[in-house]
């Protein structure tokens, strides 16, 4: 039974839509605050779909991914009160305060490893306001974490050309699969946990 593939072969056809930048950006956007999906999961389809605008799509990611960041950000600085009891019933309290308390210590390389790491960017981003971080190195931190990601995925990509379609059309079921599998694991090690 093919799951992936007719989903992937929707996923392109989504990507060409005239208003799939938009839907990237918006993506990138709130993956930095609240959002659970990552931005590649629409870059990487948009770049495959129109490979010399690959890295226009990371732009517009990265961009977007920036001012999310910002917002992410403000909330921990400003209304983290607010956010103690999202963060408590998400599961993400314990790593959270993982997260800060490395924060406080190493801000910006926290950020510039942390953005291309399985680590919700959303929790770096409000834990770097709700511990002040200075906003320059915030910023910097968040743009080159986030940055070296989207456009490793968009070059890839622009590299590969087709021959990275082929590759990722032939092996789109086995990866779906094992991503579905390891998606599953991680939800029942979180539930488990608590």
């Amino acid at each position: 039974m093919k799951l992936f593939e007719p989903i992937y072969n929707r996923a392109l056809i989504w990507a060409q839509h005239r208003h799939a930048t938009w839907w990237l950006a918006f993506i990138s956007f709130i993956e930095a605050v609240i959002f659970p999906i990552p931005p590649e999961v629409m870059l990487a389809p948009m770049a495959l779909a129109q490979p010399r605008r690959a890295f226009w799509y990371a732009t517009v990611s990265l961009t977007a991914s920036t001012l999310g960041a910002l917002v992410g950000y403000a909330l921990g600085h400003y209304a983290f009160d607010l956010l103690e009891p999202w963060l408590h019933r998400l599961g993400y309290w314990d790593t959270f305060l993982e997260v800060k308390e490395h924060a406080i210590k190493n801000g910006f390389w926290l950020l510039l490893i942390g953005g291309f790491t399985p680590i919700p960017f959303k929790l770096l981003t409000i834990a770097s306001g709700a511990v002040g971080m200075p906003l320059l190195p915030f910023l910097a931190g968040a743009i080159i974490g986030r940055g070296k990601r989207v456009f490793l995925v968009a070059g890839a990509i622009r590299l590969g050309g087709e021959r990275a379609e082929r590759t990722l059309r032939r092996y789109v079921e086995p990866i779906g699969w094992i991503a579905l599998v390891l998606l599953t694991v991680l939800i029942a090690y979180i539930v488990l946990k608590h």
